[in-house]
């Protein structure tokens, strides 16, 4: 017995330094998959939909990093990701459609325009297609606007507007509950409903299923 251990133990002592050796492989080789997501569409679901690309692929590293749609763009063109979510940009027409999402003009409970005031504006800071988008709108519908607020995210956007401090064009699921569409009320121009667009270079395998597995709870979460 004492022979056959001292011949059995340095054989499974290599075989145990060998599943070491590939589990340390394995967990230093992880795929990473790169993801921009515009700051308009993240929203305060992005807990939830990042722990649902885990649940489809547990070892995937997921890398994903919050912007503007062009900045986005331009990043995915020079390959600085491998997948951006974005909204609708000038000058592309490529992309393909996750969702469309209503917009309208928020404003706090009991939020009210001074008559003869223009109309004060909670913005995200340029560059922004939202934020063209609503000034070209007033702009065409004649109506006077100033900015009052420009913020760095949209988080800090829906603070300024539950603030009180004015009105912004966001979708629904980005304020807190309570917040208002005053647009009918004021008379403002119509918002219209605007595009979730995926970019993306990877096409199989667990990368791509992991990417599946977002588009569909983005959809959820843009249409619930």
């Amino acid at each position: 017995m004492r022979r056959n251990s001292a011949v059995f133990l340095p054989h499974a002592r290599e075989l145990l330094q060998a599943h070491e050796r590939a589990l340390a492989l394995a967990v230093s080789t992880r795929q990473r998959l790169t993801i921009g997501i515009s700051d308009h569409v993240a929203g305060p679901e992005l807990p939830s939909l990042i722990a649902r690309m885990n649940a489809q692929d547990p070892q995937l590293l997921i890398d994903i990093r919050i912007a503007s749609s062009g900045p986005l763009l331009q990043g995915f063109d020079r390959r600085e990701y491998d997948t951006v979510i974005v909204r609708t940009h000038a000058g592309r027409d490529d992309g393909e459609l996750l969702a469309e999402e209503p917009f309208g003009w928020f404003a706090a409970p009991g939020w009210q325009h001074r008559a003869g005031e223009p109309l004060p504006l909670a913005t995200l800071a340029e560059p922004c297609g939202v934020r063209a988008m609503a000034g070209q709108l007033l702009d065409t519908a004649g109506m006077p606007w100033t900015e009052v607020f420009v913020g760095g995210g949209v988080a800090a956007v829906s603070a300024a507007v539950m603030a009180g401090l004015g009105v912004a064009a966001l979708a629904p699921r980005m304020l807190a509950l309570g917040a208002l569409d005053v647009g009918p009320r004021l008379g403002l121009p119509t918002l219209p409903r605007l595009p979730v667009l995926l970019h993306t270079r990877v096409r199989e395998g667990r990368p791509r299923a992991a990417l599946d597995a977002l588009g569909a709870a983005f959809k959820s979460a843009v249409r619930g």
